[in-house]
């Protein structure tokens, strides 16, 4: 079974869920161009997810994709909090933010009982999940009303992994890839390899098809992936530009710039390595720095910086995820942007 018969798509491009800015307007968007859109939903309570999803619903009748990470949250660590918040402080103090105003949640929550619970209304086509898989006993609920399963692999070894659960195809996510990493086998930043590198060990490891994801921007990107073996691939960067995504004006102009050129992996947002582009807050407090609590419990803090600098029109500590190649961004309607990217397939 081929890829687009697998997802019931017409063009096998896949937007990539990007938590923070996006909604359901830009999965809508992809779509009804053929594509698989996609919701992003570890940072949606029940309420905003049950929004989201009954505008997809009232919007299209095309197959969409919903995604969830699978992390297992970490113990309190009270002594590494206030180690991270002491850190902080000084720029508390340079932008007269009150430590006290520190939300006492994560903000990113993994799949659980009660999000399976409110998937099982909608029925979506596709679930996804970023960091691994769920338990096997959720798992078997997103199956049981037909759902197809994909998940993220940085490796050959989590791509066997994944396979090995039943996974319905694997999102090999390549190193060029904006966002967090999906590695869930291993914290060795070093075991990370490029996009086409990559796709190629994982297309000979396995027989699920193969999406290659990380660096692809544009129909010739598509037509080399679709070469190296991969059945589709996946998108993200190119689409935050569109009107359709909520990204916002401070990170739209960086992605722009000349800044985007520069990227790297970072832990100081929210503990986990991601790729962004290269802000005050990564050049002085990382890139990766063993200060950070766990993800994601680095967050709540640096959200709060966040918020005290953009108001200020400054994105110093704003997560300005990028992948390393923004130069497909364009400002153009999203399904505008899936036809080119599909013409990479017919190449």
């Amino acid at each position: 079974m081929t890829l687009i018969e697998l997802l019931g798509i017409s063009v096998p491009i896949l937007q990539a869920p990007m938590a923070g800015v996006q909604g359901s307007a830009l999965a809508i968007a992809v779509s009804h161009a053929g594509g698989l859109g996609a919701l992003p939903c570890a940072m949606l309570g029940p309420d905003a997810l049950r929004k989201e999803l009954a505008a997809i619903r009232a919007q299209t009748d095309r197959p969409f994709n919903v995604n969830f990470f699978c992390h297992t949250p970490p113990p309190p660590e009270a002594a590494r909090d206030a180690a991270w918040r002491e850190r902080l402080q000084p720029y508390f103090a340079e932008f007269g933010a009150d430590p006290a105003s520190i939300p006492s949640g994560p903000g990113r929550l993994p799949f659980n009982a009660d999000a399976a619970d409110l998937l099982a209304e909608f029925r979506p086509r596709v679930v996804s999940f970023h960091f691994g898989l769920p338990s096997p006993e959720l798992l078997q609920r997103v199956r049981a009303w037909g759902a197809r399963v994909l998940s993220s692999a940085t490796t050959v070894e989590e791509a066997r992994w994944l396979e090995e659960r039943g996974v319905d195809a694997i999102i090999a996510q390549g190193l060029e890839a904006g966002g967090h990493r999906g590695m869930f086998l291993s914290e060795d930043l070093d075991t990370q390899l490029g996009t086409f590198a990559l796709v190629r060990q994982v297309v000979d490891a396995v027989k699920v098809p193969v999406i290659a994801a990380g660096g692809i921007a544009d129909a010739p990107g598509v037509a080399a992936a679709l070469a190296l073996g991969a059945a589709g691939v996946q998108v993200g960067t190119a689409y935050m530009l569109c009107p359709e995504a909520t990204t916002t004006a401070l990170h739209r102009q960086a992605l722009k710039s000349d800044a985007a050129r520069v990227t790297t992996l970072t832990n100081v947002f929210t503990g986990r390595p991601a790729r962004g582009i290269v802000n005050r807050a990564i050049r002085e407090l990382g890139p990766v720095s063993g200060a950070a609590p766990a993800f994601p419990q680095a967050a709540p803090a640096m959200g709060v910086l966040r918020a005290k600098a953009e108001a200020l029109g400054r994105s110093d500590f704003s997560p300005l995820w990028s992948g390393q190649n923004a130069r497909g961004c364009k400002e153009i309607p999203a399904a505008e942007l899936t036809r080119e990217l599909a013409r990479g397939c017919i190449a």
